[in-house]
């Protein structure tokens, strides 16, 4: 087998993994003495490191000078994408460590309100039921499934049509104006003048509250005027410490409304243009993992505590 002699990377040309920490180190620390104790090697031993990678890549990382050493731009290129390099190595190995030979890793992605207030308690008990599939759950507003992640099913919020996807409705969105209970003291609540009171906003749906009044047939100014915030866990908890009145689906605000802590200002839950998805590849219908948290989350929608109807609200 011959071996490409042009190719600067050719066979075991590579850099080792205890070149890439060194530099990473002492790139973070700008000090080959202060990498030289994070990593317990000699000073000589982590410039030695770094000089036969420099050697390898025929590139210089640091300029060097008597008292310090600085990144050159090429040095900072190259550190965060080592930096990244090494991350996914330890948490390739973690995994791997952490998991027995017989277990499978279910991947789930969801967004980030919805996975703390509804799917974690969901999900509640799950890994006694099934040991041997090992949960990592991941909270991010999207894209969730993209060339460079590795997603088996995702909680998404939308019509139900995604490419190449699966999609299992798991209910409608209805959305209900909350706030504390204080707040509605001495606030002028009828719905035409809301002068006195301060509609939190979504970033996400700036045309949230104006909606909510429109299926009311009812006018109102300044609808699109208030704190602005990027997720719905904000607005709920801007709404607890009282900054004004939130509009936040009813199932992801219920703990609140049962304890008292919020209240509903209008009887009225406006249903969402959406619905919430539990999606997954079409690859991946016929996989084990993928059933039986299908099953486990499909029995959890047929509690009694998942009507709505038992907050207060017919919808």
């Amino acid at each position: 087998m011959k071996t490409d002699t042009n190719n600067p990377l050719a066979f075991r040309r590579y850099p080792s993994t205890t070149a890439l920490q060194c530099f990473e180190t002492a790139a973070r620390h700008l000090s080959f003495t202060n990498a030289a104790q994070e990593m317990h090697m000699t000073q000589s031993a982590i410039s030695k490191q770094v000089a036969q990678l420099e050697e390898m890549l025929n590139i210089s990382l640091f300029y060097r000078t008597p008292h310090r050493i600085s990144l050159t731009p090429a040095g900072k290129t190259y550190y965060l994408e080592v930096l990244d390099i090494l991350k996914h190595i330890e948490v390739a190995t973690t995994n791997l460590m952490s998991h027995s030979s017989n277990t499978e890793v279910l991947r789930m992605v969801s967004h980030p309100t919805f996975c703390s207030r509804w799917l974690m308690p969901a999900l509640s008990g799950f890994s006694q039921a099934y040991p041997l599939i090992n949960l990592d759950i991941k909270e991010q507003v999207g894209p969730f499934f993209s060339e460079d992640q590795n997603v088996d099913i995702a909680f998404l919020y939308g019509d139900g049509i995604w490419g190449g996807m699966e999609a299992i409705k798991l209910f409608d969105e209805y959305c209900v104006a909350v706030c504390k209970p204080e707040y509605l003291h001495n606030k002028t609540l009828c719905a035409d003048t809301l002068s006195d009171c301060i509609l939190l906003q979504l970033s996400s749906r700036p045309s949230a509250w104006y909606e909510y009044f429109k299926q009311q047939n009812i006018s109102v100014d300044s609808t699109f005027v208030g704190p602005r915030f990027d997720t719905f866990h904000a607005c709920i908890a801007a709404a607890l410490l009282g900054y004004g009145i939130a509009l936040v689906p009813l199932r992801l605000v219920a703990p609140e409304l049962q304890s008292g802590t919020l209240v509903t200002v209008w009887d009225y839950a406006a249903k969402g243009r959406g619905a919430y998805y539990m999606t997954y590849p079409l690859s991946l219908g016929r996989s084990h993992k993928v059933k039986v948290v299908l099953e486990w989350v499909s029995a959890y929608l047929d509690t009694p505590d998942q009507r709505e109807d038992t907050l207060g609200f017919v919808v």
